[in-house]
């Protein structure tokens, strides 16, 4: 049952409280914090949901690997309901504070951008949850595929501001495409996405801001698909110099 539902409020802010213990307890057993991913990067949600921004959850050295010639593998032992999201991934070189809903400001502080692929999980019953839920439950994460990087530098940054609105990626799933999007599925553009976390960060208290070494998963570009054991799926991107990503599921 999410916490949302029970007997009692639980708000926004009580979920980032519960965010912080469980950054506190993960350190403490070992794990160290890679970087955030982001939800709900899409504003015609905002409205409804009562939102004034995206939310955001840490990520950990135990839950992101990096594709093998473009291609990496899932187990699907622990996992209730996952489900598949192509995404943008960004290496932080710099640290990122709040900053105005500019692209370029956001990605002078990228080292290199990558296709990725974001297993989401949920183990509340027909994926029924709230903001808060989402925040108090690691943000839904469970694993994260990094394709190859494409470096960032500073002669490249008009174009990616161009590009990263306009490119097309297909989903496929054994070879046949189950859905479409494009950069304007992240807030607009992935770049754009990336400055709102980092004032989205800065707005809630105790959090520490963006920092350089940080992945950033910027919100899916189609519609999440369930996965089961024995398939594969492909992202192709058209517009981006980024090879297609591939994932295999397993038992």
């Amino acid at each position: 049952m999410p916490p949302t539902s029970r007997e009692g409020a639980f708000t926004l802010a009580d979920a980032y409280a519960v965010e912080v213990e469980l950054l506190r307890i993960r350190r403490a057993r070992g794990r160290t914090p890679v970087g955030r991913k982001v939800g709900f990067a899409n504003k015609a949600l905002w409205r409804v949901l009562k939102l004034d921004t995206l939310v955001w959850a840490h990520m950990y050295d135990d839950t992101v690997q990096y594709a093998s010639a473009n291609v990496g593998s899932l187990s699907m032992a622990r996992l209730c309901a996952p489900k598949i999201e192509p995404e943008i991934v960004f290496k932080l070189k710099a640290p990122l504070r709040a900053i105005a809903a500019d692209p370029a400001a956001a990605l002078e502080a990228v080292e290199w951008l990558a296709l990725g692929f974001e297993i989401i999980d949920c183990v509340y019953e027909g994926w029924t949850f709230q903001p808060p839920d989402f925040v108090a439950s690691f943000g839904l994460h469970a694993a994260l595929l990094v394709g190859t990087p494409q470096p960032v530098d500073a002669e490249g940054i008009p174009t990616l501001v161009d590009r990263l609105p306009q490119f097309k990626v297909q989903l496929q799933k054994n070879g046949q495409t189950v859905a479409e999007g494009s950069g304007r599925n992240s807030l607009r553009s992935p770049a754009l996405c990336l400055a709102e976390l980092a004032s989205a960060i800065a707005r809630q208290p105790g959090a520490e801001p963006l920092a350089a070494g940080e992945l950033i998963s910027s919100g899916t570009l189609t519609e999440s698909a369930p996965i089961s054991a024995g398939e594969m799926w492909t992202a192709v991107v058209d517009g981006l110099d980024l090879p297609a990503l591939t994932l295999r599921v397993e038992a």
